[in-house]
This record gives structure tokens, sequence and C-alpha cells, in this order.
């Protein structure tokens, strides 16, 4: 058995978010700071830029997080590469080398606890079973998920238009039931969730970091001609059509780069 002090009755670290197994604690000050950075760090913390942790509750369940992203473990909990062979292993190398995740993402399974490195990006835990068929997500999300989620490649529905819109040709898709953990360059409070039955929405540039599978996406023109995309001043937009969800951030992940580069000096 391990006790653990200092962790969840220290003032400075608070809970933010639990669902099932999994909690989100928030560091409210960083106090492992120099002189000549404090005034920086002090500003930053007000400004909601804090390190966060995921800690995962592990009862004889299995998890998978991305690579490099577990931090330490306490109790009787073992990891595995989650390769089944030499054919898995080239599978999976393809889907991580068009998605832009790791190709091997660990599997933790036992009893104890396992902590996730701490980021000073924003958590989101969500329940893909509520995504309408699986949720797809935007490359760079993925944290961590219940190893009872199936996860694959999706393919946009027109190559030509993905390559004109500067976007990527495949996604990692989750599907089933079980909770993923994300990680977001915005807070939750600050997306929008569009709800679609039968419509669709046209967005101008990777706003969207989450929708739902049974939603057909698309690239295209923003106008029916080249010629009048060039007057409008624009030109492919993301379309998505049918029945389902998107998650869609107010400002594109380039706007915020400063945020999602941000480390404080050591």
């Amino acid at each position: 058995m391990v006790s653990i002090k200092n962790l969840f009755e220290n003032d400075d670290v608070k809970v933010i978010q639990k669902q099932g197994d999994i909690s989100v604690i928030e560091f409210q000050r960083d106090v492992s700071v120099s002189k000549s950075n404090a005034i920086e760090e002090y500003y930053a913390g007000q400004m909601n830029v804090r390190r966060r942790q995921v800690l995962i509750e592990l009862k004889g369940n299995e998890y998978i997080t991305s690579s490099g992203a577990m931090q330490w473990t306490a109790g009787n909990v073992e990891a595995s590469t989650n390769i089944k062979g030499v054919g898995d292993f080239l599978g999976k190398a393809i889907k991580g080398s068009v998605t832009k995740e790791s190709t091997v993402k660990p599997k933790y399974h036992g009893t104890g606890l396992l902590a996730l490195e701490p980021t000073y990006r924003h958590i989101l835990i969500e329940d893909v079973s509520t995504w309408n068929g699986g949720m797809v997500l935007e490359d760079g999300l993925f944290l961590a998920c219940e190893a009872s989620l199936n996860t694959n490649v999706v393919m946009r529905s027109n190559l030509s238009s993905a390559v004109l819109g500067g976007e990527g040709l495949f996604n990692l898709k989750l599907e089933g039931k079980g909770y993923a953990v994300l990680e977001s360059f915005v807070p939750r409070e600050e997306l929008m969730e569009l709800t679609l039955e039968n419509d669709q929405v046209r967005i101008d540039g990777n706003l969207a970091i989450a929708w739902s599978n049974s939603l057909e996406f698309r690239v295209e023109k923003s106008t029916r001609s080249l010629v009048g995309s060039a007057v409008a001043g624009e030109g492919f937009v993301n379309v998505y059509r049918g029945t389902g969800k998107i998650l869609m951030a107010p400002v594109a992940p380039e706007t915020l780069n400063n945020i999602l580069t941000y480390r404080p000096k050591a």
C-alpha cells in the first residue's frame, strides 16, 4: 500500500474536474520559482496560465496514454506497449504518421494511481458514447483514454479539396463506451458546442477541435467558383454536414501559439 501526502490536501492544489476514475488537479500557484521570474509567474497565474495534471485511479481496469505522457505511478501498476505483433506495429506506425499522433501508445493496468505529465494546456474529459458514433479529433489533442475505446483513423471525404485547403487528410477517431482525456488550447468554458440536426456548418480555418463521426466532413470552396472566392477574400472552408455535434474554439490555435508553447523558466 502506498500513502501519498501533500497532494490533495495541499492548499496550492485544487481538483477542478472529476469523471469516473479521472481527476484533474490544478496548481493554483507555482512556488518553485526563482526571484528573476517570480513576477512573470504571478501574472501568468492571474491570467489562468497554470499547471494542470491528470490523475487516473486504476482499479483493475486499463488506460491508454500518448507516448511519454506518464510522469509517475503508485501501487501495482504495469505498462505494456499495446502492440500485438509486427503487423499491428506497422499499422499503428502508419496511423501515427498520418495523424501526427505517437505510434506506440502505452497501456497501463493494475491497481494504483497513474499520474500524467503536468501541462499548461486545458484538460477536457469527454464521454465518447455521447458523440453519435464516436468522436473525431484534431491533431495533437489526444492525451489518454479508457482501453475499452477503439482508436482508428478516418480520412476526409474529398482528397483534392483537403490538399487545396491546407488541412491534413486524416484524423484520429475514438469510438465505444468510455472516457477520453484531451489537451485543448482553450478552456472548456470558452468552447462552443454546436448540435446539428440534418444541417450543415461552414468554418473558415481549423476552429473545430472535435466533431461527431456521424458528420460528413469536407473542405470546399467558400463560394461556387474560384473567382468568387478570390473576390470575397476567402479561400476554402471546412464543411460539416449531417447530424451530430462539434466543439469549436473561438480562435484558431495559431493565434494562441504563445500559450501553447509557454513554459515557465526554471
